[in-house]
């Protein structure tokens, strides 16, 4: 019997590959994806912990759910199973139940492997939810079905997993767990079943993705470098990316991969987080402003148009005019291509939650603009610079305009150009004709 399964995503690439994995793992059961929440069978609310009052997103969404469900039961006589998922389902998975009683299941990033487990676990007539937090001993990807659907030309594949540099601020290290670097032979795999089912670009994902340091079959230690080199090798791969990165794990053979691989796109996303050596010891970071700076300089010097992209957090706790004056220097220096900017939010648990030194909304509020206008203007300037170039760009769907397809530039960017420039999946030579704030217009060049 075929039910339906409807899956809303929350946070960050990650969350979409899990969710991706979520599906393949409910197939065998009958599941299969539908984007129309009405006809749903089973929801799953894949969740995101980073971001301020995440919790009462989560709970606002279940809220709208709790009617939709009732309203199933007492009209159709037919049961919508709910399930949370993700990074508050890990932090906060007694409080759900707690909280929202028609949940019926959930479930850690750790342990979405089990689903079929705690699918077969589900009584509709219980109040009480089939939970899984746990942090396995096993390795979820042993335990992973092969992908059922073809992902598209651009696809994501998660390498690494958790984190261990207990930045002050952050939740990853206790919904994530620990750093775990998968196999080379289970990458490998899923990259040749993705390449075979028409993706041509692969972007490599993980908490620390250039942490990664997996066995081989016999036994060496690989590091990320020498993993990208032995991707670029096979057929019919095109393009590589990976995110996201963090300074400490940037490594000589990275910056060579940079240099020598030419599917490697000419794009990184590097976050700092603040440009104060200060705030940077508060947060953790282990590492000051001239060390990024140097490392930005030799990916640089390894390819001349390498664009940057970085993660800002105005209003940390203490943090002065003056630091924040910092971040807003080393934005100059660097010049990005785009970012992403927050105001500090207290994560319960965290170090950063209890210092007494927090810092007025106001003042974080004034902040973010100042910092935002700045960001804004070197990605409209990036943009620009590109008016009038060439470009190989990779179809990935139709654009929302009709008579247009859309795809990716090497650095990200968003291109629209005429539906009659190729079919999805092909990598076209461009001209940009028109260049906006996030994004880039082009004609196709006939060679």
């Amino acid at each position: 019997m075929v039910k339906k399964l409807y899956i809303k995503t929350y946070g960050c690439q990650m969350n979409v590959y899990d969710s991706a994995r979520m599906a393949d793992t409910l197939s065998p059961l009958g599941y299969v994806e539908t984007s129309h929440l009405d006809e749903a069978d089973m929801v799953v609310i894949n969740t995101c912990h980073i971001r301020e009052k995440a919790s009462e997103k989560v709970f606002s969404e279940l809220g709208r759910l709790r009617k939709m469900k009732s309203s199933r039961q007492e009209q159709e006589n037919r049961n919508m199973t709910i399930a949370v998922a993700g990074c508050v389902a890990q932090a906060e998975g007694e409080e759900i139940a707690r909280r929202a009683p028609w949940v019926d299941l959930i479930v850690g990033p750790q342990a979405y492997h089990t689903l079929p487990q705690l699918v077969s676990k589900l009584d509709p007539t219980s109040r009480q939810a089939v939970i899984n937090t746990d942090f396995p001993v096993e390795n979820k990807f042993d335990f992973l079905p092969e992908e059922h659907t073809p992902r598209g030309p651009a696809a994501f594949l998660s390498v690494q997993e958790g984190c261990d540099k207990f930045c002050t601020f952050c939740v990853v290290p206790y919904t994530r767990g620990a750093e775990f670097s998968r196999p080379v032979k289970g990458i490998m795999d899923e990259a040749k079943r993705l390449i075979e089912n028409g993706s041509v670009e692969l972007n490599l994902l993980g908490q620390n993705v250039n942490a990664w340091h997996g066995e081989a079959e016999d036994g060496q230690t690989w590091s990320f470098g020498r993993l990208l080199y032995a991707l670029a090798e096979l057929d019919g791969l095109k393009r590589i990316r990976y995110t996201t990165s963090h300074p400490l794990d940037m490594h000589d053979d990275l910056f060579d991969a940079h240099a020598e691989i030419p599917q490697l796109m000419p794009y990184l996303h590097l976050p700092v987080q603040s440009g104060s050596d200060r705030i940077l010891a508060a947060m953790n970071r282990r590492h000051d402003r001239d060390t990024y700076f140097r490392i930005i300089d030799r990916l640089r010097d390894a390819r001349p148009n390498m664009a940057l992209s970085g993660d800002f957090i105005v209003g940390f706790p203490g943090e002065t005019d003056r630091d924040f004056a910092d971040t807003l220097n080393l934005i100059d220096r660097v010049n990005y291509a785009s970012a992403y900017s927050f105001k500090y939010s207290p994560r319960p648990g965290t170090p950063a939650a209890s210092h007494e030194d927090q810092i007025d909304e106001a003042v974080k509020s004034e902040r973010l603009a100042g910092l935002q206008q700045l960001l804004a203007s070197q990605q409209q300037m990036f943009n620009h610079s590109k008016l009038g170039e060439v470009m190989d760009i990779l179809i990935e769907r139709p654009a929302s305009r009709e008579g247009q397809k859309a795809g990716r530039s090497p650095w990200m960017q968003a291109v629209h150009f005429s539906e009659n420039s190729g079919e999805i999946g092909d990598i076209i030579p461009v001209k940009i004709v028109a260049a906006y704030q996030n994004s880039l217009a082009g004609e196709r060049v006939i060679t």
